[in-house]
């Protein structure tokens, strides 16, 4: 992007992005779930948002990313163990059951840096998932789900791109945890 004032807007927000075997298995519930009449969430697009900074510019970008760079928090477990739609945006889903102390501190530290940079801070209660299809109409009838282990060792920030067909994301930095010693 160029500094002569048309420099365009990032869509942007912080995740968690799986490894392929993660991918792979939140894919193959998606599947088990909703089937082949549901157009499912692209494999490449599944993640869990962490904190979402909508558009912004250049500055605000390097801002959230000095700001992670200076994050220590601890890399935690985390099991995708449960089914859920929200009627409104008709949105199916499944996250963790049970969010791990670790995941909770890292959302909170990642709201502080919006803070930071003049972004406005995301008011709604956290609830980590990970969305498998969007406009359903109804919810899934299937409550189970095979357990998917993920083993959380790093967040991202990562940009949104749309375009004819549809959304699709772009990994632009990721910053490791901390292992226990």
């Amino acid at each position: 992007m160029s500094s002569t004032g048309s420099e365009s807007a990032q869509r942007l927000f912080f995740a968690l992005w799986p490894d392929d075997p993660v991918r792979s298995m939140l894919d193959q519930a998606g599947k088990e779930l909703l089937g082949k009449r549901i157009k499912r969430v692209p494999p490449a697009n599944l993640h869990i948002t962490l904190a979402f900074a909508g558009s912004v510019m250049t500055p605000v970008r390097h801002c959230l990313e000095t700001a992670a760079d200076t994050i220590r928090a601890p890399a935690f477990d985390l099991t995708i163990n449960h089914v859920g739609h929200w009627p409104g945006p008709r949105i199916t889903w499944i996250g963790p059951r049970q969010v791990p102390a670790g995941l909770w501190s890292l959302v909170e530290v990642l709201r502080n840096t919006f803070d930071e940079c003049g972004l406005q801070r995301e008011t709604r209660a956290y609830l980590p998932h990970v969305t498998l299809a969007r406009k359903t109409s109804k919810p899934c009838t299937a409550t189970h789900i095979d357990p998917v282990p993920w083993s959380i060792r790093h967040f991202s920030l990562v940009e949104s791109v749309t375009d004819p067909q549809g959304a699709r994301y772009q990994v632009l930095k990721t910053w490791p945890l901390e292992m226990e010693s």
